[in-house]
């Protein structure tokens, strides 16, 4: 069994992942750290975890002893103090938050605010995105997972890239769920600000708008512009991303309808359908991917959840690679649906 600490049990990733793993039939959950529920049961915490998982929250990673793999689901900051002493020690590690996403330590700290304090793991971290990148995540020693906006728009958006056939000016229109702005309550997710309403927000600034240009640059194999407009949708669960291209030539929907079959095909968690659908994957680690040629453009949906293929699900994918484990492991179950 592989011994695996979660440091920051308490948010909403932290939560997603023991849910995930506690049924991992290669998993022991061996240690959940929180700074404010030290002491406490996990199931008292996460009432959804009683009878699932049996430990008590500790301060600190360290209190733990022969632990095989870490995940860090803290906010920005805090994995970069973390991680290092984990690698180290030969530990194995996933970091959920945008500390180890960006390779160069200039844009990390444009868009961060501070300065990178690990760059030797900064540039050796692999981005954790597995239909795109599974052969690196095999190797790795540390995964940065990615957020869950850019997952839904590297999906949507990296096949017809990859292949050539659209302009590098991208807009993306992409709307969330209030679960994507973590655990704590703020003005806008106040639901009587948020209930009956669709907000956007953070324009030109949203934290995932490099990591998206660094992903689908990688495909376009030249610098690309993206326009990202995130919106808060009165739901917890869920992305979908819109994504909006001009076509180099003339296409049919057949052609396009192939580039995506053949990228996507074989894959397990992500499928192309003809409309892509938020409830067909929520609470799963699916993801959907749909398109529509509108005379010269294209527009691309990318449907996930936040918390799952946006996430946790995500995480415990790339870790299923990283020990080399089935990738479906933990993970192989539908969406709701409804």
């Amino acid at each position: 069994m592989v011994r695996v600490g979660i440091i920051g049990g308490t948010g909403y990733t932290g939560g997603e992942l023991s849910r995930l793993l506690c049924t991992h039939p290669d998993v022991e959950i061996a240690a959940l750290t929180s700074r404010t529920n030290a002491g406490k049961k996990v199931q008292d915490v996460h009432t959804f975890l009683r009878g699932y998982v049996d430990l008590e929250f500790t301060e600190k990673i360290s209190d733990t002893k022969d632990l095989d793999f870490v995940y860090v689901a803290t906010p920005h900051g805090v994995a970069m103090k973390e991680v290092p002493a984990l690698i180290d020690q030969g530990i194995k590690c996933i970091d959920l938050s945008g500390d180890y996403r960006l390779h160069d330590v200039d844009v990390y700290q444009k868009w961060y605010g501070h300065e990178h304090t690990d760059v030797d793991n900064l540039q050796k971290a692999v981005y954790g995105l597995p239909e795109f990148f599974r052969d690196e995540i095999k190797g790795a020693d540390l995964v940065a997972n990615p957020g869950c906006y850019a997952t839904s728009i590297i999906l949507a958006c990296g096949p017809l890239l990859k292949a050539g056939v659209v302009d590098e000016d991208i807009i993306v229109d992409a709307k969330s769920g209030t679960s994507g702005a973590g655990m704590v309550p703020s003005e806008r997710t106040h639901h009587s600000t948020c209930g009956e309403t669709i907000i956007p927000y953070s324009i030109g600034k949203h934290r995932h708008t490099p990591e998206i240009e660094m992903a689908v640059d990688k495909f376009a194999g030249s610098h690309t512009s993206v326009t990202f407009v995130p919106h808060l949708l009165p739901i917890v669960r869920g992305i979908l991303s819109s994504c909006y291209f001009n076509v180099k030539k003339d296409m049919t929907q057949e052609e396009v309808d192939s580039i995506y079959s053949k990228q996507y095909g074989k894959e397990t968690f992500v499928h192309y359908v003809p409309e892509a659908s938020i409830r067909a994957v929520v609470a799963s680690n699916h993801a959907q991917v749909s398109s529509r040629v509108i005379g010269n453009k294209v527009v691309s949906f990318g449907a996930l959840d936040n918390l799952v293929k946006g996430a946790s699900g995500q995480a415990v994918q790339c870790m299923n690679l990283m020990l080399g484990l089935d990738e479906k492991k933990g993970l192989n179950i539908p969406g709701l649906g409804v």
